[in-house]
């Protein structure tokens, strides 16, 4: 029998999260865009981000059939938080600078964010942003697959503390930092230290 769950957080009630989450204002838009084989996962952050952030979605599927209504959203320039060789580097939004953006955020592995980019032309068309700077993944439990990857929590975090500086969304990791520290102390120190320890 399965341990009976938050509906919120979707975790087990003795590991509810939802004291953690925080209800951050922002004047940029956040739409994450989840595939579907992630919406089981352990450290589901696609979900926690957009519980955090008033102004957030998350939307689940491989094909999103009303993106043009979505991207067509009045008040917001819409682009893609995802590498590449045109991205722009996010700078911190100038007095000057009319309407805020709507970052898209693809969650799901590299394999499965390029799929959702191809299965989705709108997408595939928008204005690429990414980070200047990475800071080092909090992930401890998953290993990187390549210097620089981060989680999609930290990705979103890392973008708004450029985009709206001074304001801070640090906040926003508090409860994704809980499930690591839970998910750690359930495989046992030495098992963490041998798997992901510093070698």
């Amino acid at each position: 029998m399965s341990r009976p769950r938050c509906e919120r957080c979707q975790r087990p009630l003795d590991h509810c999260l939802c004291p953690l989450i925080p209800s951050l204002d922002s004047r940029t838009r956040v739409v994450l865009l989840q595939h579907p084989s992630e919406t089981s996962h352990a450290l589901n952050t696609a979900r926690l981000a957009a519980l955090g952030l008033v102004n957030a979605e998350l939307r689940v599927g491989e094909v999103f059939e009303d993106l043009g209504d979505l991207l067509s959203a009045p008040g917001y320039r819409p682009v893609l938080l995802f590498p590449g060789e045109q991205a722009q580097v996010l700078a911190a939004y100038g007095d000057a600078e009319g309407r805020p953006l709507m970052l898209i955020v693809p969650d799901g592995t590299w394999r499965k964010a390029r799929k959702l980019l191809y299965l989705n032309p709108l997408l595939e068309a928008l204005p690429r942003v990414t980070l200047a700077q990475v800071s080092p993944s909090r992930y401890r439990v998953r290993k990187a697959p390549e210097p620089g990857a981060v989680s999609t929590i930290e990705a979103v975090v890392q973008a708004l503390n450029v985009l709206e500086q001074p304001a801070c969304f640090d906040a926003l990791l508090r409860p994704f930092e809980a499930l690591i520290e839970g998910q750690i102390r359930a495989m046992g120190t030495e098992t963490f230290q041998r798997n992901h320890g510093e070698g």
